[in-house]
């Protein structure tokens, strides 16, 4: 009965109107669905928001999390972990300092790269022009018979 009263083409001159019409319907799809209903009536327009953005899942979770007693619990594990230290002293001690960067490799003269080869090859720089010569083949030994 309210939406029919409310209906923006019986009221077209009355912006009033059409904002409770969408108050309406809004109100008549959460009662209508019974997941949103329940919704509701756990954790209120809230619950519906949060279910609206993050999925219908994450609504628990998401009022876990701001529950005062969770957030003094991240705090006390923040702090008795010394993960504060490490965080706030960006990594710069201990096994989670990151390794320092070598800068040798960033800038490398491909004519010294290329004598370096040579030197380590020890050949000379002349090409191996002999082939490899075939192994002897096997031959595998007879079977034993038993007797």
């Amino acid at each position: 009965k309210l939406a029919l009263r409310y209906h923006p083409d019986k009221n077209p001159d009355n912006p009033e109107a059409a904002e409770k019409f969408k108050e309406i319907n809004n109100a008549h799809s959460t009662l209508s669905d019974e997941n949103k209903r329940k919704m509701y009536d756990e954790y209120g327009s809230m619950g519906l928001y949060v279910a609206e953005q993050f999925g219908d899942e994450s609504v628990k979770y998401y009022f876990l999390m701001s529950k005062c007693w969770f957030k003094a619990l991240l705090v006390c594990c923040f702090f008795s972990s010394c993960c504060c230290c490490c965080c706030c002293c960006l990594f710069c001690c201990g096994r989670c300092k990151p390794p320092e960067e070598d800068d040798s490799y960033k800038s490398v003269n491909p004519e010294d790269l290329e004598a370096q080869i040579r030197a380590e090859d020890g050949s000379g720089g002349d090409p191996i022009r002999v082939q490899p010569s075939a192994a002897p083949p096997i031959h595998p030994e007879p079977p034993r018979q038993n007797s």
